[in-house]
């Protein structure tokens, strides 16, 4: 059986011109301050701000930049225009990971990082909220794994098997 069409009135469009470069109503300073808005949420009113000092040891760059304690350091970060890795934005993997050198973070959605590891400084900065001033070293994202999970594989890092990659890409 089929289906009965349904049809859309056409509207028509006045002064059309399909080459025609569009023309913005909106004020720069309106548009600016709609950008800024977006992304950094200020502090709730009393809560501490706190300065974080981030070593990227891929990039070799030192960033600093303050953080309110209620907000996390990742997310700060890029809404300053700061670049720090990343990849699930959930404490799930270890792409933002980070050993705290100095200071102290809180982490209770640190899903990618065991108690043991964390007892040994390591951080995930999409989940992390700094408690003081903190100074922090990002790491190598596959090390972090090996230390998190190398104990459940026989004998360390598995291979890049391209084949099966491959093959895998192809089933989708």
């Amino acid at each position: 059986m089929a289906l009965p069409l349904l049809r859309i009135p056409a509207i028509p469009l006045t002064n059309h011109q399909p080459n025609a470069r569009r023309k913005t109503t909106t004020p720069t300073a309106e548009l600016q301050t709609a950008v800024a808005r977006t992304g950094y949420q200020s502090p709730s009113v009393g809560v501490p701000t706190h300065k974080v000092t981030v070593h990227d040891r891929q990039r070799g760059i030192v960033h600093e930049f303050l953080v309110p304690e209620d907000q996390y350091i990742l997310h700060t970060a890029e809404s300053q225009n700061i670049n720090l890795p990343f990849a699930c934005r959930h404490g799930c993997c270890t792409s933002c990971a980070v050993r705290i050198k100095d200071g102290q973070i809180r982490q209770p959605e640190a899903l990618g990082i065991s108690a043991e590891l964390r007892e040994k400084g390591y951080a995930l900065l999409c989940v992390g909220f700094p408690t003081s001033d903190v100074e922090v070293e990002t790491q190598d994202e596959d090390e972090v794994y090996w230390l998190q999970f190398g104990r459940y594989f026989a004998r360390g890092p598995v291979e890049r098997d391209d084949y099966a990659l491959e093959l895998a890409m192809g089933d989708e």
